[in-house]
């Protein structure tokens, strides 16, 4: 692992009948509202606004057949999948402005790939939602995929034919499903949905199959597969700050070193192992190698070495009742491959005794001599777990500007890597960090934290656009006289790696490294661990 340095403000939206909407306010813990009697969703209104999904005008109305813009229908399918808002640091859309109440609803939307926008950078949400994109963005948010099946549903409307391309399946889905009904054999697809009708469709999906189950079960992220991030430099209190606002289950401080002496330096922090001990986390001590290649050879190439640094290891697990070991060796020499497994071999087998896992950090396959000490599928029957570095696609000093982890990229990898190493024990490290590239009078780079780069695109005025190719934002501007060009990592982007790892049952994640990143982050990412973890049955 290389050592890189690296309010939401509720307002009033302005909408036509003048009424505060109901995504701005909490619900009531009794809801009455004074304009439902005669509505043929009354009952449905009434257990939504019970589980605070909708809510009325503050004055006792709900509006039954007012419409319901996008930004309000966002706020209602975040909160009927019991999301939090997302106060992304990168806003994904220009007429999205931060202090807006839906600002967090829709960019947590958008992280999970829920909601679109409707043009270049632009939300448009005060549009009132049709039909027919309710009946996307619902069949979206249930993971459901559409049939050639739900075509011909589709089909059967009178109006079929004004049906967008981009919609037919989904009203089809939608319809199969009940969830939602034409009248007098039309679907009325460009048709604003009201209020009521909204609530018919949120609540009859609500009642479907085991949705209301599973949104209810509650959900555990300390429990939800490893969750890990190294330490680096800042104090004990810093790092279990991190550690808290990330949930973090699995703490990995940098405490161990070979020294080129051979012996292993001891810098536990005793603080930090209390705080983790008495709060259920678990505590992988580093051991690292300072990317000394002699150093690491001499010990490697010599079974007595190996011993005594894994004796020496062993005790530290005892003495400070560890749960495990990170080794995290860099720069290590292509002859030392079958001595590296032979270490990672002998330290597991010991620390098994004692009750403690073993885990190794490595690099993507690139059949280069970085990685050509590392035997993956050797070391992966060796040891409990292999921490895969997701980062540097483009180095600090490529020849070639460019992502630090693009989309594609990472899946390549990570597919990969999973040829030679059990899902199981895998665990997918994904950065907290980005570069700033230069391209004048030579491609270089700089590289920056989250929170600077945010800083950075603000301060220039940087054009930035979505490119969905390699799932990350790619922000042009002019500093200093010369052109510069960043391939964001943020919220969103690590929520699109997120859901890509998810898919491939790994053991968990790790981050490189805690607290350079922006708060937002951790929202997401616990936003998108959860929305993973719904299995629908409908």
């Amino acid at each position: 692992m290389k050592k890189y340095i690296l309010s939401l403000m509720v307002c009033l939206m302005l909408i036509p009948s003048g009424f505060t909407p109901v995504e701005a306010k909490q619900a009531p813990s009794q809801p009455v509202f004074n304009d439902i009697s005669g509505s043929y969703a009354k009952e449905a209104i009434l257990r939504l606004a019970k589980r605070g999904i909708v809510n009325g005008n503050g004055a006792g109305a709900f509006l039954p057949r007012g419409k319901v813009t996008r930004a309000e229908f966002t706020a209602m399918l975040g909160r009927l999948l019991g999301m939090n808002p997302v106060m992304n640091d990168l806003p994904a859309f220009r007429d999205v402005p931060n202090q807006a109440w839906y600002y967090g609803w829709v960019h947590s939307g958008t992280n999970l790939g829920i909601v679109n926008g409707k043009g270049e950078r632009l939300f448009n949400p005060m549009d009132p939602v049709s039909r027919q994109e309710a009946a996307v963005m619902m069949v979206r948010a249930m993971k459901l995929d559409s049939s050639r099946g739900d075509m011909d549903v589709a089909d059967r409307y009178k109006d079929s034919e004004d049906l967008a391309s981009w919609a037919r399946s989904e009203v089809g889905t939608a319809t199969t499903k009940g969830w939602m009904q034409g009248s007098d054999g039309f679907f009325r697809p460009y048709d604003a949905i009201t209020r009521e009708e909204t609530a018919m469709l949120l609540d009859r999906v609500l009642r479907s199959g085991n949705v209301s189950d599973v949104l209810d079960s509650g959900y555990n992220s300390l429990a939800s597969g490893i969750q890990m991030g190294w330490m680096y430099n800042g104090s004990a209190e810093q790092y279990i700050s991190y550690a808290k606002t990330a949930g973090l289950n699995t703490l990995v401080p940098r405490w161990y070193y070979i020294e080129s002496t051979g012996a292993v330096s001891d810098k536990t922090d005793q603080k930090l192992l209390n705080w983790a001990q008495l709060n259920g986390r678990k505590v992988w001590g580093m051991l690292g190698n300072r990317s000394n290649a002699e150093a690491t050879h001499q010990m490697l190439s010599d079974a007595n070495s190996r011993r005594s640094v894994v004796n020496t290891l062993a005790g530290y697990v005892v003495k400070y009742k560890l749960n495990g070991i990170n080794v995290d060796f860099e720069n290590v020499l292509p002859e030392d491959r079958y001595n590296l497994t032979a270490f990672i071999r002998e330290l597991s087998a010991e620390l098994r005794r004692w009750g403690a896992v073993t885990s190794i950090d490595v690099s993507p396959d690139l059949g280069t001599d970085w990685t050509a000490a590392f035997d993956y599928a050797a070391l992966g029957k060796s040891a409990d777990y292999l921490v895969l570095m997701g980062y540097d696609e483009h180095w600090g000093g490529a020849p070639k500007a460019g992502s630090v982890s693009s989309l594609p990229w990472l899946s390549s990898a990570v597919d990969k890597f999973l040829t030679q190493v059990p899902a199981s024990k895998a665990v997918i490290a994904l950065p907290l960090y980005t570069r700033e590239w230069r391209f004048y009078p030579t491609v270089g780079s700089e590289d920056i934290s989250l929170i600077e780069q945010g800083r950075r695109i603000r301060q220039q005025s940087a054009s930035m656009v979505w490119n969905d190719v390699v799932g990350q934002y790619e922000a042009g501007y002019i500093r200093s006289g010369l052109q510069r060009k960043i391939w964001t990592e943020d919220a969103r982007s690590l929520s699109v790696k997120h859901s890509m790892v998810e898919d491939r049952h790994t053991a968990g994640f790790a981050y490189w490294f805690p607290g350079s990143e922006t708060p937002d982050v951790w929202q997401a990412i616990m936003n998108m661990k959860r929305y993973k973890s719904y299995s629908f049955d409908i």
